[in-house]
């Protein structure tokens, strides 16, 4: 650490930084970026670095800064999203994700050649398909089990080497499953030439269907087991099919449940900002659209109309499952409003568009 290095940041920051919401970044030697931080206050905020005790995260950041940046923005929200898209874009040393909680998983569907279904603890931006977040990662991890063997996709390593039945002339020799659900017919064995690419994907549709709620096949199916094995008199199997079933139904009810509360998350959202700043948010699925500033004209109150209508009119497949870019800012965005109750105030849906604009000049949050 340089301590007459860190006393100029300090001072700089004195001298030209206003308590007013904002983002901020902390820059390395050369240029880097190593923290985005966003504050309402940023003064307050960057002056609080150079308090900071010894070992802590940030006395470490700004020992390491060789300058020190900000911009500010209209409001809290506005700093939010700002955040998130710089941390997406520089992914910088220091920046840990958004804290999680440890009790929430996702299930996802990877994208790979031969997909997957796994659980996992948080969304990376991967291009993967992304279901949740769901509580209760044993009960998930048993649904999703059940799921893979009933539609039998594999669930083995993604490194492990596919052998599709149509490249089987490219590799002669057809071999035997490399697990034992393939041996037993759990898995369609994709490894060993015991399905086409487009019989696999089928199955890959079907699994994507019920955790969207378009299809129960694997439930109807999961039933039929549990059907013949009472018929054998085989109860405890019986049972046990019936408690897959129990948890199955529970993990796809809840991703129902997600998927309506995301649908509820459309709407255009006025924020107050410093200085009269205002910004109209549009809002669809819990994805920011768009940004305009609050109309005062009423030019400006039909370009919101028609930028809105055009959002909104545009068809859109209503899904449960997001990509990684989409699904971490609707979490975002999901928990603003959660933490924050009464911004809801400020929302109202695209239809009532006409009713807002109807509010007069300078309207600022709409009623």
């Amino acid at each position: 650490m340089s301590a007459p290095r860190v006393e100029q940041l300090r001072t700089d920051v004195r001298a030209r930084a206003e308590n007013r919401p904002g983002v901020y970044r902390m820059r390395g030697p050369s240029g880097e970026v190593l923290y985005v931080g966003k504050s309402v206050k940023v003064r307050t905020r960057l002056l609080s670095y150079f308090r900071a005790p010894r070992g802590e995260k940030a006395a470490e950041i700004i020992g390491h800064a060789h300058a020190v940046e900000w911009d500010y923005v209209p409001s809290e929200f506005a700093s939010l999203l700002e955040e998130f898209r710089l941390i997406k874009r520089w992914r910088p040393l220091y920046n840990v994700e958004h804290k999680r909680d440890s009790l929430l998983c996702f299930i996802k569907l990877t994208r790979e050649p031969v997909p997957r279904l796994v659980v996992v603890g948080h969304v990376i931006n991967d291009g993967a398909e992304y279901f949740g977040p769901l509580r209760g990662r044993q009960a998930v991890t048993e649904a999703v089990r059940a799921v893979s063997d009933l539609l039998e996709l594999r669930d083995c390593p993604s490194d492990t080497p596919m052998r599709l039945a149509d490249q089987i002339e490219l590799f002669r020799l057809r071999e035997d499953p490399r697990c034992m659900r393939g041996q037993v017919g759990r898995c369609l064995a994709p490894c060993a030439g015991g399905c086409t690419r487009t019989e696999y994907h089928s199955r890959i549709v079907q699994a994507r269907d019920f955790l969207n709620g378009a299809t129960e096949q694997p439930l109807t199916l999961l039933r039929e087991r549990m059907s013949v094995a009472a018929r054998r008199l085989q109860f405890e199997y019986a049972a046990e099919l019936r408690d897959r079933a129990t948890t199955v139904e529970g993990v796809q009810a809840e991703l129902l449940q997600l998927g309506q509360t995301v649908e509820r998350l459309s709407f255009l959202y006025t924020v107050p900002g410093h200085d009269g700043d205002d910004r109209v948010y549009i809002i669809r699925r819990g994805s920011v659209r768009a940004e305009l500033a609050v109309p005062r004209t009423a030019h400006e109150r039909l370009s919101l109309e028609e930028k809105a209508t055009e959002i909104f009119e545009k068809p859109e497949p209503r899904t449960v499952g997001l990509r990684a870019h989409e699904a971490q800012e609707v979490l975002l965005v999901a928990r603003w409003f959660r933490l924050n109750p009464s911004e809801l105030e400020r929302t109202v849906p695209v239809q009532a568009l006409a009713r807002v604009q109807g509010q007069g000049e300078g309207t600022a949050t709409p009623g």
